[in-house]
């Protein structure tokens, strides 16, 4: 009887050519449904809980105001003081109408009318401080104001 040669099996090559593809596509998916922030926080909020909530539908007139706890850029509370972020900026109370005044020269004449101060602050915030900062918001002329919060689970 004859000998065979034996060979040696390989295992073939992983085709590669669709791979980019495939990254950008998953690139893509991730650049559209990715929510960017307009203010990046530099205090420790969190929110309170509410039962009847409505989304904010213009998002162009709007200016942020963030209560509570500072925090450095991990995310570390730096102190217990309570601190005022307007937008991307500390502030004070005192400061509140000068900033919204410099935040609607910015604005088209439509954002202008249509102004709304977005306050969120920390459950845990004194109600003193949110009357303050009510009370320059009324002196600066914004009183559209909305509080922001997370919805409540209602078991029905």
């Amino acid at each position: 009887m004859g000998r065979f040669p034996r060979r040696k099996h390989q295992v073939p090559g992983l085709n590669l050519a669709a791979l980019p593809d495939l990254i950008f596509t998953v690139l893509f998916f991730f650049m559209i449904v990715t929510h960017m922030r307009d203010v990046s926080p530099k205090v420790r909020y969190e929110v309170p809980r509410g039962t009847e909530l409505r989304e904010t539908a213009n998002k162009s007139g709007v200016i942020y105001i963030l209560i509570g706890k500072p925090v450095d850029a991990q995310g570390n509370v730096t102190s217990q003081d309570t601190r005022i972020q307007l937008n991307d900026r500390m502030v004070t109370v005192d400061e509140i109408p000068q900033q919204i005044a410099n935040e609607r020269s910015k604005m088209t004449e439509s954002d202008r009318q249509n102004l709304v101060v977005t306050i969120r602050a920390d459950r845990e915030t004194d109600m003193g401080i949110i009357n303050d900062v009510k009370q320059a918001l009324r002196r600066a002329g914004a009183l559209n104001i909305n509080y922001s919060a997370d919805m409540v689970n209602r078991g029905k």
